[in-house]
């Protein structure tokens, strides 16, 4: 197979890992990072050293490569619609448009006919006052944009919660409050929509999260076949509504009833999904180079149930003792520092 070039913008361990599946299929790739010690640089083929909107920058990566993607979803959207006069980008700028903020992102998922928290704008205190009477005084309040990890957010517990404060204490900016969901567990799908519209749905996981940070992803999910076709529905819908490319991770709520909640939509390959290179045949790393490239998908099958956790801060302490366990995959991302809430790697231990 002749060798192209793939541009990734982002040079942290999703493009990484985007890399690493990349040369797998005898891929070359870019990375546009204003970061010099990024873990994609130490596996990739170039490095472009620019901001993500350098003019110079975006017009030297249209030129080096076949086609463009994306390992995070803050990518200026003015700077991927730039790119795609020249180049094909995967996915659509549209969704980044949709995923970056979180009121549009709602109203979007609304508008694919799957249901999602209630939701109110705040774009005063006084927004977030009625807001917070309509929902009893609980609710979570976020940022519309920029947010991960748990952070730029705030919670209301009770009526009791101080709320006289709130909007300032976010910034000022533009903000969402969503209603609490009373539900069962957390679980996401990873999906893969191919260039001729092909779509391939890998089994859902569930996820456990700790201080705002996904912590495990366990398959398989305990949750019925009803629900899981449900999210496979849901992720079918999402991606022909946004004429997706590329691998996407949903993350939904379940209720006692089985029925799902969306809370979010995240255009790239998702840390939730980290698990498939262990316990698939094809990762969802593999599979999003394999759609943004006119390849055929490969299959989503799951060989093995498997728990993936994260190595969070000093977590990556505890590696030599992964690697002494049996049907451990162990992946570092090649950061030299370790701090609290950062991701070091992750390891997924076949069950």
């Amino acid at each position: 197979m002749m060798s192209q070039t793939i541009g990734i913008i982002g040079g942290g361990q999703l493009g990484r890992m985007l890399a690493i599946a990349a040369s797998r299929l005898n891929f070359h790739t870019v990375i546009l990072e204003p970061l010099d010690d990024c873990p994609a640089a130490q596996l990739t083929n170039h490095q472009i050293v620019k901001a993500y909107d350098d003019p110079t920058g975006l017009a030297e990566l249209a030129g080096l490569c076949d086609f463009v993607t994306y390992e995070f979803e803050n990518v200026p959207v003015a700077a991927a619609e730039r790119l795609a006069k020249d180049v094909p980008v995967y996915p659509p700028p549209k969704a980044l448009e949709v995923a970056q903020d979180r009121l549009i992102e709602k109203q979007f998922i609304n508008g694919c006919g799957i249901e999602t928290a209630r939701f109110h704008a705040v774009d005063s205190q006084a927004d977030l006052e009625s807001a917070l009477q309509d929902f009893g005084g609980k609710g979570v309040l976020k940022t519309r944009r920029l947010g991960y990890d748990g952070k730029g957010q705030r919670i209301y517990r009770s009526p009791a919660d101080n709320p006289r404060s709130g909007y300032d204490a976010l910034g000022g900016v533009p903000l969402i409050l969503e209603s609490f969901v009373d539900f069962e567990r957390e679980i996401s799908i990873i999906a893969a929509r191919s260039v001729d519209g092909t779509v391939a749905c890998y089994d859902p996981a569930e996820n456990v999260h700790r201080n705002g940070i996904l912590h495990t992803s366990t398959l398989p999910a305990r949750i019925s076949d009803e629900t899981a076709e449900a999210a496979r529905e849901a992720a079918e819908k999402i991606l022909a509504a946004l004429n997706y490319v590329g691998v996407i991770g949903i993350e939904f709520f379940v209720l006692a009833d089985g029925s799902l909640i969306a809370n979010e939509i995240a255009p790239r390959v998702h840390n939730s999904g980290h698990w498939t290179e262990a316990a698939c045949v094809i990762s969802q790393f593999e599979q999003h180079i394999r759609a943004i490239a006119g390849l055929p998908l490969g299959d989503p099958a799951r060989h093995s149930d498997c728990v993936m956790q994260n190595l969070i801060g000093d977590d990556v302490l505890d590696v030599p003792d992964w690697l002494r366990r049996p049907n451990v995959l162990v992946h570092l991302y090649g950061k030299t520092e370790s701090r609290p809430g950062r991701k070091m790697g992750h390891i997924t231990q076949l069950l």
